[in-house]
Order: C-alpha cells, then structure tokens, then sequence
C-alpha cells in the first residue's frame, strides 16, 4: 500500500504561480534523492531504508517495492502538474492565447522550481506494463488540457495551426526536456525560464501577420 503524501488539491483554489515545496513522506523524500543521485537502477530498497532510518521490512509496509515509490513520485508529480495545468487554463477565461500562456507558464514553472521531481520522467522506462499505462493516464490529462486550448484558439482563428494534435505534442515535449539543461544554481530563474518557454509557444501557433 502507499504512504499518504497529502490531501488532494482542489483545482479552483490552486495559486499556480505560487513556488511553495511539495510536501512528500520521508520515505518519498528520501527515494527522491536516492533515484537522483544513484538514479533508478543504481538505488536499493536497503539504500533508501537507510537514508530514511528505518528497517527493510517497515518500509515494505508503506511501499510494496522499489517500483512501487517510483510510481507514487511519478503520480504525485504529474497530478500536481494537471491540477496546475487546470487552474491556469481557468484562469485564462475565454482568451485562448492567455490560457496558452498560462498553462505553459505553469508547467514550466512546475519543471524548474521542482527539477528532482520532473527528473524522474526519464525513470519512466524501469516501469512495469500495468504501472507504466497507469503514469500515462495521468500524463495524458495534461495533454488534453493543451490540445484543448490549442483546438479552440484554431477555432477560433487566434492560431494558425494545421495540426493541434502535433502542435499540443510539440510544445509538451520542449516543456519536458528543461529537466536535462536546469539547473537551479544557474543563471535564469524560474520565472524567466517560463517566459521564455511561453514566448516560444506563442511563436508557435500565433497567426502570422500579413505582408503589407
């Protein structure tokens, strides 16, 4: 079974610009630091039982094996990125170039001032077939919440896309990739990240002005 990590969070009264720490278990803190440092495959039940101090046999109580606290970081994670994702789309009212924006800030805000938690995509692969189609339902609710943007900004001639379906894709996926290049201790923050990343989006799907 798993360790409660926190009541769910209601979409409606979510500050999805506010940075605050995710709250994990110790066990959770300590199997997140453990698949960053010594990555997934490098990371024992015992390591992590170490770390948290505690025995084998009472972190099996909470977790039924190592996969088992992979799956629960990867779930906590990508719902608390949904739950952002919904609150920021809302939040855009009926213009979908702010819910566009919105959206795209939240997500990368959530990358950089989470970057161990959004890491553990990469980790994804050591999933079993049942716990991997499990992370991909929840991962797929973010999907939806852009591609249904994307479709009504197209609809209603505020982008100019051929494609929302690819569009949606190719925005999440240079969203997913900041893991790989951030670094907290580097030059850009958080929030200048987010701008960026959403001037890039807007570049995608705005309608290109006409030539005089």
């Amino acid at each position: 079974m798993g360790e409660p990590v926190g009541p769910a969070q209601d979409e409606s009264q979510i500050d999805w610009r506010r940075l605050e720490e995710v709250q994990l278990t110790p066990i959770l803190s300590a199997s997140l630091d453990a698949f960053y440092e010594l990555g997934y495959h490098g990371t024992t039940v015992r390591e992590v039982a170490r770390r948290v101090g505690v025995t084998v046999p009472a972190l099996y109580y909470h977790h039924e094996n190592k996969e088992g606290l992979l799956i629960a970081l990867l779930e906590l994670s990508t719902a608390d990125v949904l739950a952002r994702a919904h609150a920021a789309d809302a939040d855009g009212g009926d213009d979908p170039v702010q819910r566009l924006a919105n959206v795209v800030e939240a997500i990368v805000l959530r990358m950089t001032t989470r970057p161990r938690l959004a890491a553990l995509e990469g980790e994804v692969r050591y999933l079993s077939t049942e716990n991997r189609q499990r992370y991909r339902e929840v991962r797929k609710g973010i999907e939806q919440v852009v591609l249904r943007v994307v479709e009504d900004g197209a609809a209603s001639g505020a982008f100019d896309v051929d494609d929302p379906a690819e569009t949606t894709r190719a925005i999440l996926g240079m969203c997913q990739s900041i893991p790989r290049w951030y670094h907290a201790e580097g030059t850009l923050s958080p929030q200048e990240v987010a701008g960026k990343y959403v001037a890039i989006a807007m570049k995608i799907v705005l309608t290109a002005p006409e030539s005089p």
